[in-house]
């Protein structure tokens, strides 16, 4: 439906999170993954999310000056927000348990921020969601890095996976926002552009 009326545009997505392109091919678009390396280095001074508008901002700017008349470029960028702190990827196993542990028994923020560039134009949504964890065992934590790969995830999990399915007690907002991407905000955005 959506891809019928943007059978004019070329989507990219600069994501190279399996989870994000998979999110793409459920709303059956037809889009090309670019990516660039950008440094993930924001300003002290933001917080909450203006710190994932600025990433999702800056992972648009290698792209400055490519763009052609139809291309909309979609970046995006995911923090966990706890105890007024943004929680990114862990390093290693022993943070993503830091972290982990962090979460259990408490209730946190998930924001995604999402930026769409054309030539002209540029705007950027974010949605937040609330995830709230039981107290979660050493053992669960440590079964749960050992089996799974959460260094790849901010927040050191994934609420698709075992962690998730044993952790998570109560949630607020979109689900699919804390797998990375609030889909329903990308379809409303990319339907609000082509429409207007």
């Amino acid at each position: 439906m959506l891809n019928e009326k943007l059978k004019d545009y070329t989507i990219i997505l600069a994501s190279g999170s399996p989870r994000r392109q998979e999110f793409f091919k459920d709303l059956g678009l037809d889009f090309e993954i670019r990516l660039k390396p950008i440094k993930e280095i924001y300003p002290e001074d933001l917080v909450h999310f203006e710190i994932s508008d600025y990433l999702a901002q800056l992972k648009s700017v290698p792209f400055e000056g490519e763009l052609k008349e139809n291309d909309i470029l979609i970046t995006s960028d995911t923090i966990v927000w706890l105890n007024q702190t943004a929680i990114g990827k862990p390093k290693n196993e022993q943070e993503a348990f830091d972290i982990i542990l962090s979460l259990s028994g408490k209730t946190h923020e998930v924001i995604t921020s999402i930026c769409f560039t054309t030539k002209t134009s540029q705007k950027i949504v974010h949605d937040i969601t609330k995830v709230t964890f039981k107290d979660l065992s050493d053992d669960e934590i440590w079964y749960y890095i050992k089996n799974f790969n959460p260094l790849d995830k901010a927040g050191a999990y994934g609420i698709q996976e075992w962690i998730g399915h044993i952790g998570v007690t109560k949630i607020e907002g979109s689900f699919f926002n804390v797998m990375g991407l609030p889909v329903h905000l990308v379809y409303k955005m990319l339907n609000d552009m082509v429409n207007t």
